[in-house]
Protein backbone atom coordinates (compact mmCIF):
# COMPACT_ATOMS: atom_id res chain seq x y z
CA UNK A 1 0.00 0.00 0.00
CA UNK A 2 1.77 3.76 -0.96
CA UNK A 3 2.13 6.09 2.18
CA UNK A 4 -0.93 7.68 2.16
CA UNK A 5 1.06 11.30 3.11
CA UNK A 6 2.70 10.73 -0.52
CA UNK A 7 -1.00 10.22 -2.09
CA UNK A 8 -2.43 13.61 -0.21
CA UNK A 9 0.69 15.77 -1.14
CA UNK A 10 0.41 15.04 -4.24
CA UNK A 11 -2.99 15.48 -4.23
CA UNK A 12 -2.72 18.81 -2.94
CA UNK A 13 0.21 20.14 -5.44
CA UNK A 14 -2.21 18.75 -8.40
CA UNK A 15 -5.80 20.26 -6.64
CA UNK A 16 -3.41 23.80 -6.50
CA UNK A 17 -1.46 23.58 -9.94
CA UNK A 18 1.70 23.71 -7.90
CA UNK A 19 3.14 20.37 -9.04
CA UNK A 20 5.55 20.66 -12.32
CA UNK A 21 5.01 18.70 -15.00
CA UNK A 22 7.58 16.13 -16.63
CA UNK A 23 6.69 15.52 -20.30
CA UNK A 24 9.26 13.23 -22.45
CA UNK A 25 9.14 13.50 -25.75
CA UNK A 26 8.44 17.09 -27.65
CA UNK A 27 6.86 15.81 -31.18
CA UNK A 28 3.49 15.47 -32.27
CA UNK A 29 1.95 14.05 -28.86
CA UNK A 30 4.28 15.70 -26.27
CA UNK A 31 4.12 19.65 -27.34
CA UNK A 32 0.39 19.52 -27.62
CA UNK A 33 -0.21 18.21 -24.03
CA UNK A 34 2.75 20.82 -22.76
CA UNK A 35 1.19 23.47 -24.34
CA UNK A 36 -2.71 22.00 -22.08
CA UNK A 37 -0.58 22.10 -18.75
CA UNK A 38 0.97 25.56 -19.82
CA UNK A 39 -2.50 27.11 -20.54
CA UNK A 40 -4.19 25.58 -17.41
CA UNK A 41 -1.55 26.82 -15.29
CA UNK A 42 1.07 24.30 -14.52
CA UNK A 43 5.09 25.03 -15.12
CA UNK A 44 6.43 22.09 -16.96
CA UNK A 45 9.84 20.35 -17.98
CA UNK A 46 10.23 19.24 -21.51
CA UNK A 47 13.02 16.60 -21.96
CA UNK A 48 13.87 15.72 -25.63
CA UNK A 49 17.31 14.24 -26.73
CA UNK A 50 16.87 15.99 -30.26
CA UNK A 51 19.03 19.42 -29.66
CA UNK A 52 17.93 20.98 -32.69
CA UNK A 53 14.40 20.75 -31.99
CA UNK A 54 15.07 22.01 -28.42
CA UNK A 55 16.75 24.86 -30.57
CA UNK A 56 13.45 25.68 -32.12
CA UNK A 57 10.82 25.49 -29.58
CA UNK A 58 13.13 27.11 -27.25
CA UNK A 59 13.89 30.41 -30.62
CA UNK A 60 9.99 30.24 -31.31
CA UNK A 61 10.34 28.26 -34.36
CA UNK A 62 7.89 26.57 -36.12
CA UNK A 63 8.26 22.94 -35.99
CA UNK A 64 4.90 21.36 -36.41
CA UNK A 65 2.67 22.81 -38.87
CA UNK A 66 -0.68 22.31 -37.19
CA UNK A 67 0.72 24.10 -33.94
CA UNK A 68 1.18 28.17 -33.30
CA UNK A 69 5.45 28.22 -32.34
CA UNK A 70 4.17 31.69 -30.66
CA UNK A 71 2.51 30.24 -26.98
CA UNK A 72 5.66 27.96 -27.04
CA UNK A 73 7.92 30.96 -27.21
CA UNK A 74 5.68 32.99 -24.70
CA UNK A 75 5.94 30.65 -22.10
CA UNK A 76 9.62 29.96 -22.36
CA UNK A 77 10.10 33.73 -21.83
CA UNK A 78 7.95 33.41 -19.27
CA UNK A 79 10.13 30.49 -17.54
CA UNK A 80 6.75 28.21 -17.08
CA UNK A 81 8.05 26.01 -19.73
CA UNK A 82 11.77 24.85 -20.09
CA UNK A 83 13.20 22.56 -22.34
CA UNK A 84 16.06 19.95 -21.51
CA UNK A 85 18.34 17.45 -23.09
CA UNK A 86 19.41 16.28 -19.73
CA UNK A 87 16.94 13.69 -18.31
CA UNK A 88 18.50 15.01 -14.33
CA UNK A 89 15.86 17.75 -14.90
CA UNK A 90 13.26 15.45 -14.65
CA UNK A 91 14.22 15.04 -11.18
CA UNK A 92 12.04 18.24 -10.28
CA UNK A 93 8.83 17.00 -11.84
CA UNK A 94 5.84 15.65 -9.84
CA UNK A 95 4.19 13.92 -12.66
CA UNK A 96 6.42 12.75 -15.43
CA UNK A 97 4.58 11.72 -19.40
CA UNK A 98 6.05 9.27 -21.56
CA UNK A 99 5.64 10.54 -25.33
CA UNK A 100 7.47 8.75 -27.01
CA UNK A 101 7.90 6.99 -30.56
CA UNK A 102 6.58 3.02 -30.80
CA UNK A 103 7.71 2.31 -34.55
CA UNK A 104 7.89 -1.05 -36.09
CA UNK A 105 10.88 -3.38 -36.82
CA UNK A 106 11.52 -4.24 -40.17
CA UNK A 107 9.70 -7.75 -39.43
CA UNK A 108 6.79 -5.02 -38.24
CA UNK A 109 7.34 -5.76 -34.72
CA UNK A 110 7.17 -3.80 -31.55
CA UNK A 111 10.10 -1.49 -31.52
CA UNK A 112 10.22 -0.66 -27.89
CA UNK A 113 13.69 1.17 -27.44
CA UNK A 114 12.62 4.03 -27.13
CA UNK A 115 9.86 3.16 -24.06
CA UNK A 116 12.73 1.23 -22.63
CA UNK A 117 15.34 4.39 -22.98
CA UNK A 118 12.95 7.13 -21.69
CA UNK A 119 11.99 4.77 -18.71
CA UNK A 120 15.52 4.25 -17.66
CA UNK A 121 16.27 7.99 -17.66
CA UNK A 122 13.10 8.57 -15.33
CA UNK A 123 14.54 5.22 -13.06
CA UNK A 124 17.82 7.35 -12.51
CA UNK A 125 16.03 10.19 -11.43
CA UNK A 126 12.88 8.59 -9.68
CA UNK A 127 12.22 9.83 -6.48
CA UNK A 128 9.03 9.52 -3.89
CA UNK A 129 5.88 10.60 -4.92
CA UNK A 130 6.06 10.71 -8.01
CA UNK A 131 3.46 9.74 -11.13
CA UNK A 132 4.65 8.61 -13.89
CA UNK A 133 2.36 7.70 -17.01
CA UNK A 134 3.08 6.77 -20.23
CA UNK A 135 1.17 8.08 -23.58
CA UNK A 136 2.56 5.97 -26.30
CA UNK A 137 0.47 3.76 -27.92
CA UNK A 138 1.74 0.12 -27.78
CA UNK A 139 0.38 -3.66 -26.98
CA UNK A 140 -1.45 -4.42 -23.99
CA UNK A 141 0.94 -5.60 -21.40
CA UNK A 142 3.51 -2.96 -21.85
CA UNK A 143 3.33 -0.72 -18.65
CA UNK A 144 3.52 -3.22 -16.57
CA UNK A 145 5.43 -5.61 -17.83
CA UNK A 146 8.09 -2.78 -19.44
CA UNK A 147 8.22 0.18 -17.81
CA UNK A 148 7.22 -0.67 -14.19
CA UNK A 149 9.87 -3.87 -14.16
CA UNK A 150 12.62 -1.00 -15.42
CA UNK A 151 11.06 1.96 -12.57
CA UNK A 152 11.18 -0.49 -10.10
CA UNK A 153 15.19 -1.39 -10.87
CA UNK A 154 15.88 2.75 -9.63
CA UNK A 155 19.14 2.92 -7.34
CA UNK A 156 16.65 3.60 -4.40
CA UNK A 157 14.51 0.52 -4.36
CA UNK A 158 11.29 2.30 -4.75
CA UNK A 159 8.08 0.21 -5.71
CA UNK A 160 5.87 1.05 -7.91
CA UNK A 161 2.15 1.29 -6.36
CA UNK A 162 3.66 2.05 -2.95
CA UNK A 163 6.26 4.86 -3.21
CA UNK A 164 5.59 6.04 -6.97
CA UNK A 165 2.57 5.88 -8.96
CA UNK A 166 2.16 4.21 -12.37
CA UNK A 167 -0.62 5.13 -15.44
CA UNK A 168 -1.53 4.47 -18.80
CA UNK A 169 -3.08 7.44 -21.04
CA UNK A 170 -3.06 6.70 -24.62
CA UNK A 171 -2.77 9.58 -26.48
CA UNK A 172 -5.55 10.91 -28.92
CA UNK A 173 -4.50 13.43 -31.15
CA UNK A 174 -5.25 13.90 -34.59
CA UNK A 175 -3.22 16.70 -36.35
CA UNK A 176 -5.19 18.59 -37.85
CA UNK A 177 -8.60 18.14 -36.46
CA UNK A 178 -10.67 21.70 -35.94
CA UNK A 179 -12.94 20.49 -34.39
CA UNK A 180 -11.77 17.98 -31.03
CA UNK A 181 -8.56 18.92 -29.90
CA UNK A 182 -7.03 17.35 -26.80
CA UNK A 183 -9.10 19.85 -23.89
CA UNK A 184 -12.32 18.24 -26.09
CA UNK A 185 -11.57 14.95 -26.20
CA UNK A 186 -11.94 12.65 -23.59
CA UNK A 187 -9.27 11.04 -21.91
CA UNK A 188 -9.00 7.23 -21.05
CA UNK A 189 -6.82 6.38 -18.18
CA UNK A 190 -5.84 3.32 -16.57
CA UNK A 191 -3.28 3.02 -13.26
CA UNK A 192 -1.19 0.10 -12.06
CA UNK A 193 -3.07 0.43 -8.62
CA UNK A 194 -6.55 2.30 -7.50
CA UNK A 195 -4.85 4.81 -6.39
CA UNK A 196 -2.38 5.29 -9.33
CA UNK A 197 -5.77 5.78 -11.51
CA UNK A 198 -6.88 8.11 -9.12
CA UNK A 199 -4.35 10.31 -9.06
CA UNK A 200 -3.73 10.14 -13.02
CA UNK A 201 -7.39 10.52 -13.40
CA UNK A 202 -7.25 13.88 -11.13
CA UNK A 203 -3.86 14.82 -13.14
CA UNK A 204 -5.75 14.96 -16.59
CA UNK A 205 -8.89 16.14 -15.12
CA UNK A 206 -6.89 19.67 -14.70
CA UNK A 207 -6.52 19.65 -18.72
CA UNK A 208 -9.40 18.04 -20.40
CA UNK A 209 -13.02 18.08 -20.32
CA UNK A 210 -13.38 14.66 -19.72
CA UNK A 211 -11.39 11.63 -18.16
CA UNK A 212 -12.70 7.93 -18.42
CA UNK A 213 -11.14 5.51 -15.80
CA UNK A 214 -10.71 1.78 -16.90
CA UNK A 215 -9.33 -0.98 -14.28
CA UNK A 216 -6.26 -1.29 -15.35
CA UNK A 217 -3.02 0.00 -17.56
CA UNK A 218 -3.80 -2.79 -20.09
CA UNK A 219 -7.57 -2.35 -20.43
CA UNK A 220 -6.08 1.53 -21.29
CA UNK A 221 -3.66 0.34 -23.66
CA UNK A 222 -5.79 -1.85 -25.15
CA UNK A 223 -8.89 0.72 -26.03
CA UNK A 224 -6.38 2.85 -28.28
CA UNK A 225 -5.10 -0.25 -30.20
CA UNK A 226 -9.16 -0.97 -30.63
CA UNK A 227 -9.68 2.74 -31.52
CA UNK A 228 -6.76 2.69 -34.08
CA UNK A 229 -7.66 -1.03 -35.83
CA UNK A 230 -10.98 -0.12 -36.13
CA UNK A 231 -10.25 2.84 -38.14
CA UNK A 232 -7.28 0.70 -40.39
CA UNK A 233 -10.05 -2.56 -40.97
CA UNK A 234 -12.71 -0.14 -42.26
CA UNK A 235 -10.02 1.93 -44.50
CA UNK A 236 -8.91 -1.61 -45.75
CA UNK A 237 -12.76 -2.76 -46.58
CA UNK A 238 -13.27 0.26 -48.52
CA UNK A 239 -10.13 0.02 -49.99
CA UNK A 240 -10.78 -3.51 -51.38
CA UNK A 241 -14.12 -2.34 -52.00
CA UNK A 242 -12.89 0.45 -54.65
CA UNK A 243 -11.04 -2.26 -56.71
CA UNK A 244 -13.95 -4.45 -56.54
CA UNK A 245 -16.43 -1.24 -57.55
CA UNK A 246 -14.00 -0.33 -60.34
CA UNK A 247 -13.97 -3.96 -61.99
CA UNK A 248 -17.56 -4.12 -61.37
CA UNK A 249 -17.77 -0.18 -63.18
CA UNK A 250 -19.05 1.30 -60.56
CA UNK A 251 -18.66 4.80 -58.98
CA UNK A 252 -17.50 3.55 -55.27
CA UNK A 253 -17.49 7.63 -54.18
CA UNK A 254 -21.13 7.31 -55.15
CA UNK A 255 -22.30 4.53 -53.40
CA UNK A 256 -20.21 5.52 -50.29
CA UNK A 257 -22.40 8.35 -50.10
CA UNK A 258 -25.66 7.07 -50.89
CA UNK A 259 -24.84 4.47 -47.77
CA UNK A 260 -24.23 7.12 -45.72
CA UNK A 261 -27.65 8.27 -45.63
CA UNK A 262 -28.23 5.65 -43.42
CA UNK A 263 -28.70 7.12 -40.00
CA UNK A 264 -27.32 4.04 -37.88
CA UNK A 265 -25.35 1.11 -38.24
CA UNK A 266 -23.52 2.87 -40.79
CA UNK A 267 -20.27 4.94 -40.74
CA UNK A 268 -18.73 6.67 -43.68
CA UNK A 269 -14.39 5.53 -44.58
CA UNK A 270 -13.30 6.80 -47.64
CA UNK A 271 -10.54 5.51 -50.05
CA UNK A 272 -7.03 6.23 -50.80
CA UNK A 273 -3.62 5.72 -51.84
CA UNK A 274 -3.44 3.38 -48.52
CA UNK A 275 -3.33 4.07 -44.81
CA UNK A 276 -0.89 6.15 -43.41
CA UNK A 277 0.47 7.79 -40.38
CA UNK A 278 2.43 7.14 -37.08
CA UNK A 279 -0.71 4.89 -35.99
CA UNK A 280 -3.08 3.29 -38.44
CA UNK A 281 -0.24 1.33 -40.37
CA UNK A 282 1.72 0.29 -36.84
CA UNK A 283 -0.63 -0.31 -34.33
CA UNK A 284 -2.28 -3.33 -35.30
CA UNK A 285 0.68 -4.81 -35.50
CA UNK A 286 1.21 -4.65 -31.89
CA UNK A 287 -2.21 -6.40 -30.80
CA UNK A 288 -1.06 -8.92 -33.42
CA UNK A 289 2.53 -9.65 -32.11
CA UNK A 290 0.83 -9.97 -28.81
CA UNK A 291 -1.69 -12.40 -29.64
CA UNK A 292 0.48 -14.43 -31.30
CA UNK A 293 2.50 -14.63 -27.80
CA UNK A 294 -0.61 -16.48 -26.33
CA UNK A 295 -1.08 -17.96 -29.72
CA UNK A 296 -4.07 -15.99 -31.17
CA UNK A 297 -4.75 -15.43 -34.73
CA UNK A 298 -5.65 -12.40 -35.58
CA UNK A 299 -6.45 -13.17 -39.71
CA UNK A 300 -8.98 -10.52 -39.82
CA UNK A 301 -6.51 -7.68 -38.94
CA UNK A 302 -3.36 -8.96 -40.43
CA UNK A 303 -5.66 -9.62 -43.98
CA UNK A 304 -6.76 -5.65 -43.43
CA UNK A 305 -3.04 -4.50 -42.63
CA UNK A 306 -1.52 -6.25 -46.05
CA UNK A 307 -5.21 -4.51 -48.04
CA UNK A 308 -3.28 -1.17 -47.08
CA UNK A 309 0.02 -2.24 -47.90
CA UNK A 310 -0.29 -2.89 -51.14
CA UNK A 311 -2.95 -0.08 -51.89
CA UNK A 312 0.10 2.24 -53.56
CA UNK A 313 1.21 -0.70 -55.89
CA UNK A 314 -2.55 -0.67 -56.90
CA UNK A 315 -2.89 2.87 -57.54
CA UNK A 316 0.54 2.88 -59.31
CA UNK A 317 -1.01 -0.24 -61.44
CA UNK A 318 -3.99 2.07 -62.59
CA UNK A 319 -1.77 5.31 -62.82
CA UNK A 320 0.06 2.94 -65.65
CA UNK A 321 -3.45 2.31 -67.35
CA UNK A 322 -4.13 5.69 -67.85
CA UNK A 323 -0.90 6.70 -69.30
CA UNK A 324 -1.55 3.80 -71.54
CA UNK A 325 -4.78 4.96 -72.58
CA UNK A 326 -3.11 8.58 -73.31
CA UNK A 327 -0.36 5.76 -75.40
CA UNK A 328 2.15 6.88 -72.93
CA UNK A 329 4.57 4.84 -71.52
CA UNK A 330 5.19 5.35 -67.50
CA UNK A 331 9.06 4.44 -67.86
CA UNK A 332 10.43 8.11 -68.60
CA UNK A 333 6.39 9.71 -67.95
CA UNK A 334 6.70 13.26 -66.17
CA UNK A 335 4.04 12.80 -63.12
CA UNK A 336 3.23 15.53 -60.77
CA UNK A 337 2.12 14.07 -57.40
CA UNK A 338 -0.35 16.86 -54.98
CA UNK A 339 -0.12 15.91 -51.52
CA UNK A 340 2.75 13.62 -49.56
CA UNK A 341 1.89 13.66 -46.40
CA UNK A 342 -0.17 11.16 -44.52
CA UNK A 343 -3.23 13.01 -44.13
CA UNK A 344 -4.76 16.48 -45.79
CA UNK A 345 -3.79 19.82 -44.16
CA UNK A 346 -0.99 18.57 -42.23
CA UNK A 347 2.63 18.10 -42.93
CA UNK A 348 3.71 15.03 -41.40
CA UNK A 349 4.93 12.38 -43.64
CA UNK A 350 5.39 9.55 -41.42
CA UNK A 351 4.13 6.28 -43.12
CA UNK A 352 2.87 8.47 -46.34
CA UNK A 353 1.06 6.01 -48.25
CA UNK A 354 1.73 9.12 -51.00
CA UNK A 355 5.86 8.75 -50.22
CA UNK A 356 4.96 5.02 -51.05
CA UNK A 357 3.21 5.20 -54.05
CA UNK A 358 5.97 7.56 -55.52
CA UNK A 359 8.67 4.84 -55.11
CA UNK A 360 6.34 2.33 -56.82
CA UNK A 361 6.19 4.73 -59.53
CA UNK A 362 10.14 5.21 -59.44
CA UNK A 363 10.87 1.78 -59.65
CA UNK A 364 8.33 1.82 -62.99
CA UNK A 365 10.67 4.45 -64.14
CA UNK A 366 8.25 7.58 -63.87
CA UNK A 367 9.43 10.79 -63.05
CA UNK A 368 8.32 12.50 -60.12
CA UNK A 369 8.16 16.00 -58.61
CA UNK A 370 4.83 16.94 -56.34
CA UNK A 371 3.23 19.75 -54.72
CA UNK A 372 2.14 19.67 -51.31
CA UNK A 373 1.22 23.36 -49.39
CA UNK A 374 2.78 21.80 -45.99
CA UNK A 375 5.45 19.96 -46.77
CA UNK A 376 8.54 21.96 -47.79
CA UNK A 377 11.13 19.34 -48.27
CA UNK A 378 9.95 15.15 -47.84
CA UNK A 379 12.66 14.15 -45.07
CA UNK A 380 15.40 11.72 -46.68
CA UNK A 381 14.69 12.55 -49.78
CA UNK A 382 15.82 15.06 -52.72
CA UNK A 383 12.25 14.97 -54.46
CA UNK A 384 11.62 18.32 -56.11
CA UNK A 385 8.94 20.49 -54.40
CA UNK A 386 7.42 22.40 -57.33
CA UNK A 387 4.95 25.47 -57.45
CA UNK A 388 1.72 25.05 -59.51
CA UNK A 389 2.69 26.98 -62.40
CA UNK A 390 0.17 26.48 -65.90
CA UNK A 391 3.20 26.31 -68.36
CA UNK A 392 4.23 23.46 -65.59
CA UNK A 393 1.29 21.82 -65.39
CA UNK A 394 0.77 21.58 -69.12
CA UNK A 395 4.06 20.01 -69.25
CA UNK A 396 3.46 17.14 -67.09
CA UNK A 397 2.05 13.83 -68.91
CA UNK A 398 -0.10 12.79 -65.53
CA UNK A 399 -1.42 14.90 -62.14
CA UNK A 400 -1.96 12.28 -59.35
CA UNK A 401 -4.47 13.84 -56.25
CA UNK A 402 -2.76 11.47 -53.50
CA UNK A 403 -3.74 13.84 -50.59
CA UNK A 404 -6.60 16.56 -51.11
CA UNK A 405 -5.05 19.86 -49.46
CA UNK A 406 -7.65 22.54 -48.50
CA UNK A 407 -5.69 25.42 -50.96
CA UNK A 408 -4.80 23.99 -54.07
CA UNK A 409 -5.70 25.56 -56.78
CA UNK A 410 -7.78 22.52 -58.45
CA UNK A 411 -9.37 24.63 -60.92
CA UNK A 412 -6.31 25.21 -62.11
CA UNK A 413 -5.09 22.06 -62.60
CA UNK A 414 -8.51 21.00 -64.59
CA UNK A 415 -7.63 23.44 -66.82
CA UNK A 416 -3.85 23.04 -67.70
CA UNK A 417 -3.33 19.50 -67.25
CA UNK A 418 -3.97 16.76 -70.02
CA UNK A 419 -4.46 13.77 -67.62
CA UNK A 420 -5.86 13.69 -63.82
CA UNK A 421 -5.57 10.31 -61.84
CA UNK A 422 -7.82 11.83 -58.71
CA UNK A 423 -7.44 8.97 -55.66
CA UNK A 424 -9.43 11.52 -53.78
CA UNK A 425 -12.82 12.57 -55.36
CA UNK A 426 -11.56 16.26 -55.55
CA UNK A 427 -12.46 16.20 -59.66
CA UNK A 428 -16.31 16.28 -60.51
CA UNK A 429 -17.44 13.01 -62.95
CA UNK A 430 -17.59 13.40 -66.66
CA UNK A 431 -14.69 14.97 -67.59
CA UNK A 432 -12.47 13.44 -70.42
CA UNK A 433 -9.08 14.27 -68.66
CA UNK A 434 -9.75 12.95 -64.85
CA UNK A 435 -9.58 9.15 -64.19
CA UNK A 436 -10.97 7.90 -61.17
CA UNK A 437 -8.37 5.82 -59.22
Amino acid sequence: MPDDLLTRVLTEKIKNKKSRIGIVGLGYVGVPLALRFLEAGFEVIGYETDLDKVRALTSGKKCFTHIDPKPIKQFVAEGRFEIYSDPDTLSYCDAILLCVPTPLTSTRDPDMHFIEEASCHVASVLRRGQLIILESTTYPGTTETVVVNILNQNINGFKAGEEFFVAYSPEREDPGNKDFSLKNTPKVVGGLTAECTKLAVLLYEQIVDKVVPVSSCAAAEMTKILENTYRAVNIALVNELKIVSHRLGIDIWEVINAAKTKPYGFQAFYPGVGCGGHCLPLDPHYLSWRARQVKTPTRFIDFAGDINWEMPRYVARRIQDALNAKSRPVKGAQILMLGVAYKKNIGDTRESAAIKLINELETLGAKIAYHDPFVAKIPDSDLLHVALIPRFIENMDCIVVAVAHDGVDYALIHEHAPLIVDTCNVFPRGSNKVVQA
